[in-house]
């Protein structure tokens, strides 16, 4: 109660500190006197205009009520023309009760004039009404081109001052603006490569690839964000971008492409050089592997063949060796089986005989025998789709990532066994090597098996990477593990 009260006496300070709440005021105080007093009079001209119009005195001091009851409207709106109103009906009624000798028309008079001026007010207060909305519309707009202009300045200065390029071309490549960065990259004059079409400076497969891309965007379809993509210099040398490439519509209607390129020649070449390395350092491990593997075969194998031999011949030729020599003698010979035995599964751990005489799927066979052998691990093998050869690289990466990931299964997983599924498509060959041990949290990013000390993972992905594969991992504490690598061949 006591908050309505002051915003009802602040209400009522407002008013009374406007000046045109004192104009109206003074407007009754002027209006109303000469109409109850006979001593005022009309000066003689205006008394002329009056009778020939055919109106009395009071009933044209009744007319000028209009002007206050107007003006209300004007200034406070609907509400100032209804008290204004009610205080020229109560300036004015008085007299036409009371006074009057004309009573009648006293009384209409003044109810038209109280109607006349509430409409002429209220019409007045909605047409000011109308004005403001006009002008705070006109405001508004205003506000926002001035907005728009600062927006479209500092894209402007964003779209020149930024370090990646930046061109707009229309739907058939010519370009439409670029900025400074795209006249580096490109080698050309601002002025020059606006106008020319992408296909100036950009070889016949990454103009393949660009046009592949338009097509997708145009309808409608989703393509990557970020592709590589090559360009010429206006010099003749080849760079690569990571290109971005949006469509631009007007009224959903497609009207211009922007790209956002940036320059990754080196990143892209010390990639390759990375690439070419790894590669390099793989093969020549498997070139190590296969000659130990070969020397353990055809020498040290068939020098512990030849000693097992000897020690069979010492046993069987020396009749007079006690009871005690010959159990030693014995033992010995088991010991060189065993250490035999070894040496030809550290052979055929190195480098398979299998995979290079039969191929990929007898290798993996023997294989998971050998690991049911030494390790207790049940395993099982499935193969789907039409078994053929693959390229001698191909089936060697996959091989090594195969025995990596069995091996880590029985070091590491505790698992109980260990299954394989190999799958021939027409274009791809997916190899998984699924166990029941107890997983673990895979890292988010393949990129940081190495960080997050999964080394034996980390080579997988690298071998995978060597042939165009890629190597997916799943798994979960007590649910697993699952390791996917595939291959286009």
């Amino acid at each position: 109660m006591v908050k309505r009260e002051n915003s009802f006496l602040a209400r009522s300070g407002q008013i009374l500190r406007r000046p045109g709440f004192w104009i109206i005021v003074v407007l009754f105080v002027i209006f109303t006197i000469p109409h109850y007093s006979e001593a005022f009079g009309y000066p003689a001209g205006l008394g002329t205009l009056t009778s020939a119009i055919g109106l009395t005195r009071h009933a044209m001091e009744r007319i000028l009520f209009l002007v206050p009851i107007v003006f209300s409207g004007f200034l406070f709106g609907p509400k100032g023309t209804i008290v204004s109103s009610i205080v020229a009906l109560a300036c004015m009624l008085p007299r036409a009760i009371l006074i009057s000798e004309f009573r009648a028309d006293a009384l209409f008079e003044t109810a038209a004039v109280t109607i006349v001026g509430g409409f002429v007010g209220g019409l007045s207060s909605f047409s000011l009404r109308l004005l403001n909305r006009e002008r705070e519309y006109v405001n508004e707009l205003e506000e926002a081109h001035q907005e728009l202009t600062r927006s479209e300045q500092k894209y402007r200065s964003l779209f020149e001052n930024a370090h990646d390029a930046i061109l707009l071309q229309d739907l058939g490549g010519n370009i439409l603006a670029a900025n400074q960065a795209s006249a580096k990259l490109t080698g050309y004059e601002l002025e020059s490569l606006v106008g020319m079409n992408v296909t100036q400076f950009l070889p016949e497969q990454a103009l393949k690839t660009a046009r592949e891309t338009r097509k997708k965007l145009l309808n409608g379809e989703s393509v990557d964000s970020v592709y590589d993509q090559q360009m010429v210099r206006k010099d003749g040398v080849e760079l690569y971008l990571r290109l971005s490439v949006n469509l631009i519509t007007d009224n959903g209607k497609p009207v211009a492409f922007q790209l956002i390129a940036r320059d990754v020649t080196d990143e892209k070449r010390m990639q390759d050089n990375l690439q070419f390395y790894l590669q390099e350092a793989t093969e020549a491990q498997e070139e190590e592997r296969k000659r130990i593997s070969r020397e353990l075969h055809d020498e040290t194998i068939q020098e512990l063949v030849v000693l097992s031999q000897k020690l069979d011949m010492l046993s069987v030729e020396s009749k007079t060796m006690s009871g005690e020599d010959r159990q030693r003698l014995e033992k010995l010979q088991q010991d060189t089986g065993n250490i035999m035995k070894g040496v030809r599964r550290l052979s055929q751990d190195l480098r398979p005989a299998a995979l290079d005489r039969l191929g990929l799927i007898p290798a993996l066979e023997w294989l998971l025998t050998d690991t049911e052998e030494y390790s207790g691990l049940k395993t099982s093998i499935t193969v789907t789709g039409e078994k053929r050869r693959l390229p001698e690289r191909t089936e060697l990466v996959l091989f090594r990532i195969t025995q990596e990931a069995i091996r880590n299964t029985w070091r590491h997983a505790r698992a109980s066994r260990v299954d394989l599924e190999i799958v021939f498509a027409n274009d791809k060959v997916s190899i998984s090597v699924i166990d029941d041990g107890e997983g673990f949290v895979p890292p988010k990013s393949m990129v940081d098996l190495a960080k997050d000390g999964k080394l034996g993972l980390a080579g997988m992905h690298e071998r995978a990477r060597l042939i165009g594969g890629n190597l997916r991992v799943y798994s979960g504490p007590g649910k697993g593990t699952s390791i996917i690598v595939e291959v286009s061949v």
